[in-house]
């Protein structure tokens, strides 16, 4: 039995629920990887350049979140419309809903790329980036802000062809583009020099540019996935299809994207800036810390793929199945998923927790770093479990429509809850180890109010389609109004 199933062989509606959302998971846990592996791989080979150049990536990492978490509203909001049209036998509707995603998601990562570039170094410096470090994450900053479009086409290709249901071409797409981010990394951040007729001088191949070069083979590499995903959604081969005609943008219709997508965007902003906020905290301790934080939170992007991966899946069945009519099939997708995250996590955090000291040692040998990065991994490790219950249930606040939910859950969880703790127990109980502390704390809270909030049963009036009618804009008034 193949491990895995295309969109033609999925039904996301009616049978049992465990195995399609196995399916439709198992490509994104992949796609997830591979997308991780852009960061592992710029992280490993900054590690070896230079400790500066590893702290200058921690800072760095925390703004790419933030600006790509400012437009991931309108993928958000597109892979939930495309869900419940889907869902509903509305094929013409998710096309438009599609086409007209992709329009404003590129017009608005050219404005937010623009506007962010400027901002680049003082806020880096606001964040408390030392002067060893500032120069090269404001490098870095910069090339990936002017990058900004390709890096969102991607990333609204991936949500559109899931809320189709079709999550195995993205998988080998990002594939593809990740041979070449892996290939170029060490050529451009360390240089490569081709000796033509030994002993003479050679010829630069690849000038050495450190934190820079990352940044670019990181932008290449999502330029070539972009123009791939847009071309395979133009042909309509797989997963949806969009229509030159329907991308013209259409002001009216944007306004039912932003109903769904701002409250998607303030979630991940939220997130965003309370990771910035604490890089605040993170930098008042030496640059050692700074560097085992960077190291935690790659590590943490590895260990919660599965997380994420059946968070987004549980969106698309969750979406589906209330465009079909099938609340409570959505309602048993979301506890199953949880509990199986649960299970999942806890288990992988007891081996992190055990042994914590090799998995941080793959990416430096500096002892210190090896030390304090040891410790973070061991404080977080045994409270993996709860991010599980918490991702599972605000992916279906997302596929019932329900983004304000879901951002609501995400802000108390890591702005009210865990920042004042890392504040208070950092800086006046126990030192750094109260930073690690606010992590474990955090994800505890946020699995209990998901579970509660969700079992309120407010997501069942999540319907975002409007009334039945032609594709377009007619439509619009109407599902405004609804909540």
């Amino acid at each position: 039995m193949s491990l895995f199933k295309g969109q033609e062989e999925l039904d996301l509606t009616e049978g049992g629920i465990a195995r399609p959302l196995f399916y439709l998971s198992l490509p994104i846990v992949i796609t997830n990887l591979l997308q991780t592996a852009y960061n592992l791989a710029d992280t490993f080979w900054l590690g070896q350049y230079s400790t500066e150049a590893l702290a200058a990536i921690s800072f760095g990492f925390p703004m790419v979140f933030l600006l790509i978490s400012l437009g991931m509203g309108l993928s958000v909001a597109g892979s939930v419309l495309v869900a419940q049209h889907t869902g509903a036998g509305e094929t013409e509707r998710a096309e438009y809903a599609a086409s007209q995603t992709v329009t404003f998601a590129f017009l608005g990562s050219v404005l937010l790329g623009a506007l962010g570039y400027p901002f680049v170094r003082p806020f880096l410096a606001f964040l408390g980036a030392s002067p060893d470090v500032l120069p090269g994450a404001t490098a870095y900053m910069q090339v990936i802000a002017l990058g900004l479009p390709f890096m969102f086409g991607f990333f609204v290709f991936i949500s559109l062809m899931r809320g189709a249901g079709d999550t195995l071409t993205p998988m080998f797409v990002m594939f593809g583009t990740v041979v070449v981010n892996v290939v170029l990394d060490p050529f451009l951040i360390n240089g490569w020099t081709v000796v033509r007729n030994a002993p003479a001088v050679g010829t630069v191949a690849f000038p050495e540019l450190g934190i820079e070069g990352a940044a670019i083979a990181t932008v290449i590499s999502r330029a070539l996935a972009m123009v791939v995903g847009v071309a395979i959604m133009l042909s309509g081969r797989r997963g949806i299809q969009i229509r030159p005609r329907d991308m013209v943008p259409d002001l009216a219709y944007l306004r039912k994207i932003l109903r769904i997508g701002v409250p998607a965007s303030v979630e991940g902003t939220g997130r965003a800036l309370s990771i910035n906020l604490l890089m605040i905290i993170v930098g008042l301790f030496p640059t050692t810390v700074v560097a085992a934080f960077g190291i935690g939170t790659r590590v943490f992007s590895v260990i919660f793929l599965p997380a994420i991966a059946v968070a987004r899946g549980v969106e698309t069945m969750t979406g589906q199945n209330i465009g079909a009519g099938n609340y409570d099939r959505a309602a048993e997708a979301n506890y199953l998923a949880a509990k199986a995250l649960f299970v999942i996590l806890a288990a992988v955090g007891l081996f992190i927790f055990l042994v914590p000291s090799p998995i941080v040692g793959v990416f430096t040998d500096d002892a210190d770093v090896l030390e304090v990065g040891s410790v973070f991994l061991r404080y977080v490790a045994l409270s993996f479990g709860f991010i599980g219950i918490m991702r599972a249930f605000t992916g279906g606040f997302r596929g019932a429509g329900k983004t304000l939910v879901a951002a609501a859950i995400s802000i108390v969880t890591l702005a009210g809850i865990r920042l004042p703790v890392a504040w208070v127990a950092s800086q006046y109980l126990f030192g750094v180890r109260g930073i690690w502390i606010a992590f474990a704390v955090s994800n505890v809270a946020g699995a209990v109010i998901a579970w509660l909030w969700f079992g309120r049963g407010t997501w069942r009036d999540g319907d975002v389609r409007g009334p039945p009618g032609p594709a377009g804009a007619d439509d619009v008034d109407a599902a405004i109004s609804d909540d």
